[in-house]
């Protein structure tokens, strides 16, 4: 319901119903008559006592809104006189068209050029909405929550300047020393703490090696498929991206020189090739190594799917094998913890520490929670880290077992497994010629994210896919996922 000053001419209007306080409607309606020449620069306006009393509301929001009106300079105070409109306003902007202009403000205009950058628009046609969508979680009520509330009370009751300040925008030094350690003991990694950046996640990793290494339309090698995330990375940097494929064994290193033999970077996923599980051979590290140092390029190694390879044990890293410093080497313990950890970070070859501190400060200067890297400290030192990876790696082996044998059983024909061994998802193919992204738009909502393999491509595939993930999905959700999917495959065989 609306209330109008009688005596107040123009009348003003309050929304007593609107979310809109009642200060900014006051201030809003001073703002449209001063601008579009209903009042007039010197012209009195009535006092707060006065208009509040008119309206029948409180003082309050008309004090307010005056001061606001005041500190923006539409109305100036005068000894004697009153609360008047502003002299200094401009007479120029007192014409009707003006009225017409503040109107519109908050509404789109049909004419109006809205510009973004090359680079943003890049990004937005990489993205792809299925592994926007995809997560690859843990079953956090498998985390012992109860261990990890303890650590973090442990630090955040020693308040110190380390833990209130920005710190070092590298990360927090003991966190930074664990971190070298498990790489040199479990990745095979050649590092020490000085050489680790701690970041929010390997998305943001990937951006800062990225704009380090790259200058915009300069040349970088992809998988092909891959994480449409390493195409972002690469393109927020400006760079010219290049898909190179991947067969058993690995990056086509001969395709990728016959494209550009002098591409500034390639990023790979050689441990656990994503989405398709492939290891690189070691002829292929051995080849791609060899490229880096004869043409002056630069590796960056994503090892984010590597602890938690399912058969077998992990595949030591590229970077272990590089003596050249041409790898960069990056990861994050948020796959293997929880997502909210927001914990990652880079290997940085010796000679580019102060390039890549450089970028980080140029965007960021330091967002990762030094209270959790304090914790994730104390958390990997007492053992709490090994024992749940341990545990987190018998569930998921169930369940990747449970929901292989289950399309085996029912979905032989329709679905074929082509990786089972990757930490998050199971790769499978449809049947030659059909649409894998008309067969994911017709799933309904699922416990866990299910996306078409195309997804994943910069080009059309060879034959169309699904990427199932399992990290937060129960043995008993199965069957109703299997479910959905046979009924979204079969709503796409072709009718004779």
């Amino acid at each position: 319901m609306s209330r109008l000053a009688a005596s107040f001419i123009p009348p003003m209007a309050l929304d007593f119903s609107s979310e809109t306080p009642l200060y900014r409607q006051i201030f809003t309606w001073f703002q449209r008559a001063v601008l579009s020449g209903k009042l007039q620069p010197g012209q009195r306006v009535p006092s707060t006592r006065a208009l509040a009393k008119e309206l029948s509301i409180s003082r309050i929001p008309v004090l307010s809104a005056y001061d606001l009106l005041i500190a923006e300079g539409y109305l100036q105070t005068f000894a004697g006189t009153g609360t008047c409109v502003a002299r200094s306003l401009q007479h120029a902007l007192f014409r009707p068209e003006m009225e017409a202009l503040h109107e519109t403000i908050g509404k789109p205009h049909p004419r109006a050029r809205r510009m973004i950058s090359r680079r943003a628009m890049g990004i937005g046609a990489s993205a792809r909405p299925g592994l926007q969508r995809y997560r690859g979680a843990n079953r956090l009520e498998q985390f012992p929550i109860a261990v990890w509330s303890r650590l973090v009370s442990r630090h955040a009751r020693k308040v110190s300047r380390d833990l209130m300040g920005y710190g070092d925008p590298m990360g927090f030094g003991p966190f930074r020393e664990v971190v070298a350690e498990y790489l040199r003991a479990f990745r095979a990694v050649k590092c020490d703490p000085a050489q680790i950046m701690v970041t929010t996640s390997p998305q943001q990793a990937l951006q800062i090696a990225a704009l380090a290494l790259l200058d915009p339309k300069e040349s970088a090698w992809i998988e092909e498929p891959a994480h449409p995330a390493t195409h972002q990375a690469m393109k927020a940097a400006g760079a010219h991206v290049i898909p190179v494929p991947v067969d058993e064994e690995g990056l086509n290193i001969e395709y990728g020189i016959r494209q550009e033999s002098s591409a500034r970077v390639a990023l790979v996923t050689p441990s656990h090739q994503f989405p398709l599980g492939v290891c690189m051979s070691p002829e292929r590290r051995f080849e791609l190594l060899r490229w880096a140092r004869d043409h002056g390029g630069w590796i960056i190694e994503d090892d984010c799917n590597s602890e938690y390879r399912l058969r077998g044990t992990p595949v030591s890293s590229l970077q272990g094998l590089d003596a050249d410093g041409r790898v960069i080497y990056v990861s994050t313990l948020t796959k293997a913890v929880f997502p909210a950890l927001r914990l990652g970070f880079i290997v940085i070859p010796r000679d580019l520490i102060r390039s890549f501190l450089d970028i980080r400060n140029a965007t960021d200067t330091f967002a990762t929670s030094v209270l959790y890297q304090m914790a994730m400290t104390d958390f990997i030192r007492e053992g709490h880290f090994s024992r749940h990876m341990s545990r987190m790696r018998e569930i998921r082996i169930e369940t990747r077992d449970a929901l292989a044998a289950a399309i085996v059983a029912q979905m032989g024909g329709l679905l074929e497994i082509v990786d089972d061994e990757a930490d998050t998802q199971l790769v499978t193919l449809l049947p030659p010629g059909m649409d894998d992204g008309e067969v994911a738009a017709k799933l309904p909502k699922l416990s866990t994210a299910v996306y078409a393999l195309s997804e994943c491509y910069a080009s059309r595939p060879p034959r169309g896919g699904l990427v199932i993930g399992y990290a937060n999905l129960s043995i008993e959700e199965i069957p109703a996922i299997l479910e959905a999917l046979k009924t979204a495959v079969l709503a796409n065989m072709p009718r004779h």
